[in-house]
């Protein structure tokens, strides 16, 4: 007759004793052990790293637009016509002439009747930086 073992020994024909490497408790005694949820860990850390993404996502494309109409606004000013040079820290009007092209005038919308496009400031990056506009959407 083949030696039988206890209930309580933990053996096997192909690994011997193995109790300490078994997933599971062998004994009413013996700690419990639980596996991590990482399935919920992973899930959640996902979630995190694509907020996190979207967040600076939104944040460089809000740059970007901003960015792009700066530019548009800068392009726009440069290429208008005006026969003085601008003053660093100066502010400057911008207006639609009768031939329909943009200009650029010291004089206020307050104090001129023509159509009236924005209000500028030359800063000292040679940039201009557009403190009223008329329409929000012009540029």
């Amino acid at each position: 007759m083949e030696k039988k073992k206890p209930d309580n020994i933990v053996y096997s024909e192909e690994s011997g004793y193995n109790a300490n490497i078994l997933p599971y408790a062998t004994n009413i005694g013996a700690p419990v052990i639980k596996t991590d949820d990482l399935v919920a860990w992973k899930s959640s850390g996902i979630h995190n790293v694509n907020k996190a993404f979207e967040s600076k996502f939104n944040e460089l494309k809000s740059e970007y637009q901003k960015l792009i109409e700066e530019y548009k606004w800068n392009e726009l000013v440069y290429n208008a016509k005006f026969s003085f040079e601008p003053v660093v820290g100066g502010i400057y009007h911008m207006y639609k002439g009768n031939d329909g092209k943009e200009f650029l005038s010291l004089i206020s919308p307050q104090e001129w009747n023509k159509e009236f496009i924005a209000s500028l400031r030359l800063n000292s990056e040679k940039k201009w930086i557009v403190l009223d506009k008329k329409n929000p959407d012009f540029c």
